[in-house]
């Protein structure tokens, strides 16, 4: 042990308010992670002041210290007592161990998706701006559209990898076994859900019991990968305990990959598409209803959907609509609420004060814009809960508002500003894009405005 590192530890425990005051510690590959009883009780000058501190602040619950890699290290191993009976160590389960049930849901999702967040975004603004070529009826060469295809959706393909990759990490399994789960999850042998549902391919159908139990991928899909990558790590977890470590890196990862694997494609799978039926069938229904009340309530619960990734079987609503009649009005009932969506999360962004936070939002809105909601929703406004609840308003009031004037699409699949190309064959049509899509904005934008404070909401979360 250098001695050096030793008087860095003890300044910092020092500088917190001593050990007593610590009531969990992590580290990162370059800062260390406290949790604190007091946090007034901070010295944030002398620590700055410590030789080999290279910054200090508060993130939320932690109060954290950059040391870089290599030294954090060192001194986190010295502050936790070198794991021989010192402070608690499972800073996680620390930061959850307060929040309400609904509180630690939202912040476990929001870990989950913020590693995943930026390609999102990313591969969200490659799809808005491919839609808007193709709606406007560019000619692409075959070759370029393939590129150009390959980039605005691989992300969104192979979401269920990203996404029990990140929970893995999350619920504390091994990333590698879920990136694994994740491929199997959107292996080609099984049989696009979107394929399915418009009839071109079949689902794997197996018949236990006499009952008929339909498989297929989950391309696209957040639920079963995040169900699968919960089970996926609490049974590593569970084996690891149990196995003697001589068999460990065979029968751990064998086994973990066996029941998730299965369980995800055989079990979570296909109760996830029953699930997706019966919305499909409430969907219909809804939508008949009169007074303009089926644009209301789709409006105000589409995105919520979203959240599931079970939002695609909606494409067997709008292809029928749109083989029967040519029109779509599910289109017009849901694209306002996409727009109150990318509102809430730009109007977040524009209020909070730190500029590396304001950017981050207002990036993870533009994608909404264009109809790729998940950035936003994801990384700004289900993470603070009021702004994802008065989009749902704003939803609710551009669906009423898309019912009642008997709006509707000519298209599928494309929504927000690059849908307005498939409202362009009447005037009337053109209008009530406008009407919709203001009243998403306005109700989303205002209710933002005037009744959320994301400084005030991160001042909060740091007192609790």
């Amino acid at each position: 042990m250098k001695t050096d590192d030793k008087a860095i530890a003890d300044g910092i425990v020092a500088a917190v308010g001593g050990a007593d005051n610590i009531r969990a510690v992590g580290h990162c590959s370059t800062r260390l992670r406290l949790t604190l009883h007091d946090k007034t009780k901070v010295d944030e000058k002398t620590i700055e002041d410590i030789e080999g501190v290279k910054g200090q602040f508060f993130a939320g619950e932690q109060y954290q210290v950059i040391l870089g890699t290599g030294l954090v290290n060192r001194v986190y191993n010295i502050v936790a007592g070198e794991n021989q009976g010192g402070v608690n160590t499972d800073i996680k389960a620390d930061l959850y161990a307060g929040m309400s049930l609904p509180k630690k849901l939202s912040r476990i999702l929001g870990d989950i998706f913020i590693p995943v967040i930026p390609v999102l975004v990313a591969t969200g603004l490659f799809s808005g701006f491919i839609n808007c070529i193709n709606s406007f009826g560019v000619q692409m060469d075959p070759n370029v559209l393939t590129i150009a295809t390959i980039l605005m959706k691989t992300a969104f393909t192979f979401l269920p990898v990203l996404i029990a990759w990140s929970g893995m990490k999350q619920f504390g399994g091994s990333p590698v076994i879920g990136i694994v789960l994740g491929l199997m999850l959107v292996n080609p042998l099984l049989p696009n859900p979107n394929d399915v549902v418009k009839g071109t391919v079949e689902a794997i159908t197996f018949h236990p019991f006499g009952l008929e139990w339909n498989v297929v991928g989950y391309q696209g899909s957040v639920l079963p990968a995040l169900v699968v990558a919960y089970i996926a790590a609490k049974t590593e977890k569970t084996l690891k305990n149990v196995v003697p470590d001589v068999l460990d890196l065979i029968i751990t990862p064998f086994t973990t990959i066996l029941v998730a694997g299965l369980l995800g494609m055989l079990v979570i799978g296909p109760v996830c598409q029953t699930v997706e039926h019966a919305v499909l069938a409430v969907a219909k229904f809804v939508i008949a209803l009169p007074f303009g009340l089926g644009g209301l309530i789709l409006g105000g619960t589409q995105q919520a959907i979203v959240v599931t990734g079970m939002h695609h079987i909606f494409l067997a609503l709008e292809t029928d609509y749109l083989a029967t009649t040519g029109f779509n009005p599910f289109n017009a009932m849901i694209s306002g609420g996409i727009m109150a969506q990318a509102t809430a999360a730009l109007v977040t962004g524009l209020k909070v004060k730190n500029p590396k936070k304001r950017g981050f939002y207002m990036a993870a809105s533009l994608p909404a814009f264009l109809g790729i909601t998940e950035p936003a929703i994801f990384g700004v406004n289900l993470k603070f809960g009021k702004p994802f609840l008065f989009a749902l308003c704003g939803g609710a009031c551009a669906g009423w508002c898309g019912a009642m004037l008997h709006a509707a699409s000519t298209g599928m699949g494309v929504a927000a500003i690059p849908g307005i190309v498939t409202y362009l064959y009447s005037q009337q049509a053109i209008i009530n894009y406008f009407i919709i899509h203001g009243v998403g904005i306005a109700v989303s934008g205002l209710l933002t405005w005037f009744f959320f404070d994301p400084n005030k909401a991160e001042q909060a979360e740091f007192e609790n």
